[in-house]
């Protein structure tokens, strides 16, 4: 029997298509700029991964640079979900680390970055982190003579050593960062480390000694 005429997809299953193909292209490019950095990386391999088409790449992200740049809007629309400038500084850093001990991929991708030259794009100069330390200091949750960048940097640092440094986390800890019981540990050790950097609260003003009555 002669196949019958193949039916033409509709709009809204074409754009159903093209966001599932997107979504595997940017979840298997992850996982590949994290395990090889951006010059290891080939849009060949990160085809294979997704199962679609390498054309595809070029055709929603314009190549490879822009795959990249797409993989680092995606984490800054989820990282205002958890962190924006009104989110309290203690649960900030709590979901950066739950969010790096959760999928470590994205920490790798920053690390393999800064260990050289790799000829990855400077997506990191778009980051606007300075509104969302203003508010931390603004509420007090950051004492005004505090360096605001440092504090930024410390940050960073402090939710990315766990998942770039795992074996060390292992050896010190002895348990693996994956391990509720390290998150717990160590994200209550952090946040003592935050609430040190507060503005001092207000103690409250001593009675005034009453004047003795002159004899």
């Amino acid at each position: 029997m002669p196949a019958g005429p193949r039916r033409t997809p509709n709009p809204d299953e074409r754009q159903r298509d093209a966001e599932r193909s997107q979504r595997l292209l940017l979840d298997a490019a992850l996982h590949e700029f994290a395990a090889h950095g951006y010059a290891g990386t080939k849009v060949a391999d990160i085809a294979a991964r997704a199962g679609v088409n390498k054309q595809l790449i070029s055709y929603y992200f314009g190549g490879k640079e822009g795959i990249y740049r797409a993989l680092h809007d995606r984490w800054r629309e989820r990282e205002h979900e958890f962190a924006g400038p009104d989110t309290p500084l203690e649960q900030a850093v709590l979901s950066y680390l739950a969010a790096g001990l959760t999928d470590p991929c994205p920490a790798r991708l920053i690390a393999w970055s800064g260990l050289g030259d790799d000829g990855s794009p400077d997506v990191l100069a778009d980051e606007d982190d300075e509104p969302r330390a203003r508010a931390w200091q603004q509420r007090g949750e950051l004492a005004d003579d505090v360096d605001t960048a440092a504090v930024l940097l410390a940050i960073r640092g402090m939710v990315m050593a766990p998942v770039i440094m795992p074996q060390l986390a292992r050896r010190l800890f002895g348990t693996d960062p994956s391990d509720p019981e390290f998150r717990w540990r160590y994200g209550e050790t952090l946040v003592g480390i935050i609430r040190r950097l507060a503005r001092p609260m207000p103690t409250a003003a001593e009675p005034a000694e009453t004047p003795s009555r002159a004899e």
